[in-house]
């Protein structure tokens, strides 16, 4: 399957970014979020069948004490194939390279994913500490 697409460190642009996202079961994103967020990438990996987007992951951080892989997404018709465990290859490669010793790496994990990550060395923080999230909500309609 890998050989049939195209795999590059490059960062999605926003409308397709937005697609997968939903197309993978993560929350929608609005086009300002993305379109201001995504500049800030440090590292990202597409995967591309035919131009068309169907994987993708990204790093971001302060780019020396913190770093958090974040919007793994495989498009339904192409999980299980191992084409997240390759862009989290290429993610772990560039951190291996880019980040200094002793720099935190977070992320978090949905959809039954903890076995892939733990993989690669990442475990479940608690109980020593807990994930905690919020995301910003606007009364207005986006």
């Amino acid at each position: 399957v890998m050989d049939e697409l195209d795999v590059r460190p490059e960062c999605p642009d926003p409308d397709e970014y937005r697609r997968l996202r939903v197309a993978a079961g993560l929350s929608p994103k609005t086009r300002e979020a993305a379109e201001t967020g995504l500049p800030g990438t440090l590292y990202a990996v597409c995967v591309r069948k035919a131009n068309q987007l169907v994987g993708m992951g990204r790093i971001v951080g302060d780019g020396g004490l913190n770093y958090e892989i974040v919007d793994m997404a495989v498009a339904p018709g192409y999980q299980r194939r191992g084409i997240g465990y390759r862009i989290m290859e290429l993610l772990m490669a560039w951190l291996d390279e880019h980040a200094p010793e002793s720099a935190y790496v977070s992320l978090i994990a949905d959809h039954g994913a903890p076995a892939l990550y733990e993989k690669f060395g990442f475990s479940f923080t608690a109980p020593v500490s807990v994930g905690m999230a919020l995301t910003i909500r606007r009364d207005t309609a986006q």
